[in-house]
């Protein structure tokens, strides 16, 4: 999860804010559910980006309890995306391709759900006791 917030503090600080203030139009892209939006569309979904890794950042840095089952949600959400981005692109690189872009994804998005007693609010790994499960 430190990885995670590491992550969602570099979307959140560093690359959102280039994209939305600095990065012309006419380059932009942003892809929801494997569908590429640009141009003012991707600048729209940008702002979307930017609250998802705002929130992200601090429920992660604060182990707020509505990450549970938001971060797994959006993540499974990411792995969906990666598959129909893979399997649908012009290029199309195929079905295993897809899969095997979609899995790591997956295999996180259940790491997330499982790790509900983590996301207690406070911050405080009291229940460690589940992590050897």
């Amino acid at each position: 999860m430190n990885g995670l917030l590491l992550f969602c503090g570099f979307m959140t600080f560093i690359y959102l804010p280039w994209d939305l203030f600095i990065k012309p139009v006419a380059e932009d892209q942003e892809v929801w559910f494997g569908y590429m939006f640009t141009g003012w569309a991707a600048k729209g979904t940008g702002v979307l980006h930017w609250y998802v890794y705002g929130a992200a950042s601090w429920g992660f840095w604060q182990m707020k309890s509505w990450m549970f089952p938001w971060a797994s949600l959006y993540t499974a959400q990411v792995a969906i995306g990666m598959f129909a981005w893979s399997f649908l692109n012009a290029q199309g690189p195929g079905i295993t391709v897809a899969l095997i872009s979609a899995i790591p994804f997956v295999l996180l998005a259940v790491a997330l759900w499982r790790a509900k007693h983590r996301f207690d609010g406070d911050g405080s790994t009291k229940n460690d006791s589940h992590a050897a499960e």
